[in-house]
């Protein structure tokens, strides 16, 4: 047991808690060279361990001694020599000229390089050019600059990757998380973890994991797609988690094909992929082919069983238009409610949004107008089902800094949860979801949610909302959210104005000059008008004194 830690080695301690618990729940995936790391890691002193988290935690690898100083640390050289005798800190790392100059202050560079003395006048990145070609060779910090410094290189920085991965199963979350919870500026549900949660299930998983990342990042840094995909392999996966993060690369390096002409790639990508965009994205490349009989076949056979409303949206527009260029009968069109228009002329001000605008001008005492955008009913459907977010199920929560559930987003996520938010939307039946919904308010105000917004859920909106909305409203935007959380938690209207002596409301889309419904905000007002929702579009013209 690692002895008791002064508070000013919080970091360390945080570090020991993490190694801890990576080893309780990955004990059987840890490789060897990972369970020596732990192992020799645990066995260090004290200010030696400091020293490589401190440097772990920072952005490196490269570090001057000169720019290290922690009192609780104390000596650093000393602390360096138990990391230098594993090999896990190198002084003799091999450098370029770019490394140096990102190490090395404009001064220390010009001293350095006896050439750039008549090159003072210039940035350090010009200078940089003007070095370039007479410097390609990599050599040692000291070879660089002799005597100037110290420097210690991170050799495991990879193999401290894996391990953070282990903990938070992605690698989007860092260290500095252990802090902001501490500090109180992150507070996360408690949930019930158990030895048995875990994010991977196979060592396969972790390094597959990590072939993704490598991948994505080859991508974004602007490696050919075709170098990506000799990169990415033939890659499969099992993990549903894993193979969304692959249907997804192979959607985005389909659109970087479609937006370099490469038509015929990009359909290939496309039907290779299982994105719940890459069937509508590739009716679209064939018909830009003019292949129309191929588009129109999968138009027709995607829009029988479409992955969610946005894709059936797209199709519906794209099977007109390969009809008319097939010579088939027009399509029928579908029948739609359209939302009630309101026409504005406002002066124009550069200090507000004409979203703002808007709820100041139709705002009053008797029928208050707030600016909610998404987040009133999302926060609404919160409140009401946070028991069924944040249940301990199995692949959902696996560390204690989540903010909600790491399935959020899979086809299954209300399957498996399906009886516990029936329990929570029969609360709707009786009236009792008021109640429900304002404990569960007091009892997590500010903690984090993928729905509640707590700086714009205000108690006083919150008392208008539940006193103002009708609970078979509520039910069926809950119920709509939860068909596709991830495209229908967008696209609400951004204002909502209440008239709580009647116990009415009204849902206000706002649109300024020029400005155009976005798909997904056509799809909720005409879910809101279907539904007889009071929902209505304002068209908002600069008045002419401006």
């Amino acid at each position: 047991m690692p002895s008791p830690l002064d508070s000013s080695l919080y970091y360390l301690g945080n570090f020991r808690t993490a190694l801890s618990w990576i080893t309780e729940r990955y004990s059987d995936l840890l490789a060897a060279d990972e369970q020596a790391f732990i192992a020799d890691f645990l066995a260090l002193p004290i200010n030696a361990q400091a020293l490589l988290v401190r440097l772990v935690m920072r952005k490196g690898p490269h570090f001057r001694a000169s720019k290290l100083s922690y009192s609780e640390i104390g000596e650093i050289e000393a602390a360096a020599a138990h990391l230098l005798a594993l090999n896990w800190l190198d002084e003799n790392a091999a450098l370029s000229l770019d490394e140096i100059f990102a190490l090395l202050r404009r001064d220390e560079l010009l001293a350095c390089f006896a050439e750039s003395r008549p090159m003072r006048s210039l940035k350090k990145g010009e200078l940089l050019e003007e070095l370039r070609t007479s410097y390609p060779q990599i050599q040692a910090f000291e070879r660089w600059s002799p005597g100037l410094d110290r420097l210690y290189s991170l050799t495991i920085g990879a193999l401290c990757d894996r391990l953070r991965l282990m903990f938070f199963g992605n690698l989007a979350q860092d260290w500095s998380e252990f802090v902001l919870a501490e500090l109180g500026i992150y507070r996360y549900e408690k949930v019930a973890i158990g030895p048995d949660s875990r994010g991977f299930r196979h060592r396969r998983d972790i390094d597959d994991y990590l072939h993704l990342q490598h991948c994505r990042e080859l991508f974004e840094a602007g490696l050919a797609v075709a170098d990506v995909q000799m990169a990415l392999g033939d890659f499969s996966s099992d993990s549903p988690h894993l193979a969304a993060r692959h249907a997804r690369l192979q959607f985005q390096l389909g659109q970087q094909l479609e937006r370099e002409g490469e038509l015929v790639a990009a359909a290939t990508l496309y039907a290779s992929s299982r994105h719940g965009e890459a069937r509508q994205r590739r009716v679209r490349v064939l018909e830009k082919l003019g292949d129309y009989a191929s588009a129109h076949t999968l138009a027709a056979e995607a829009l029988a069983t479409p992955h969610s409303a946005a894709e059936a949206q797209a199709l519906q527009r794209a099977l007109p238009r390969l009809c008319r260029s097939l010579g088939l009968p027009a399509v029928p069109k579908q029948a739609s409610t359209q939302p009630v228009q309101i026409d504005l002329l406002l002066p124009r001000t550069d200090e507000l949004s004409v979203e703002w605008l808007v709820q100041q001008h139709l705002h009053s005492d008797a029928a208050p107008v707030y600016y909610v955008e998404n987040t009133l009913v999302c926060g609404l459907f919160g409140l009401l089902c946070w028991e069924a977010i944040f249940a301990p199920l199995p692949g959902a929560f696996f560390h204690p800094f989540q903010a909600g559930p790491a399935d959020l987003h899979r086809d299954d996520f209300h399957g498996r949860r399906k009886e516990l938010f029936a329990a929570c939307l029969e609360s709707l039946n009786d009236g009792s979801y008021r109640q429900r919904i304002r404990a569960t308010y007091a009892a997590k105000y500010d903690t984090l949610s993928p729905f509640v917004h707590w700086a714009v859920l205000t108690p006083e909106l919150l008392e208008t909302a539940l006193h103002c909305l009708p609970a078979e409203h509520l039910r069926a935007w809950f119920v709509r959210l939860l068909d596709d959380i991830r495209s229908n938690r967008a696209g609400m209207p951004d204002l909502i104005q209440f008239w709580p002596a009647e116990r009415r409301y009204r849902m206000i889309e706002v649109k300024g000059p020029g400005d155009r419904l976005q798909d997904n905000q056509k799809r909720w007002l005409q879910f809101c008008a279907e539904q007889g929702m009071p929902v209505e579009v304002c068209y908002v013209r600069w008045s002419a004194a401006t």
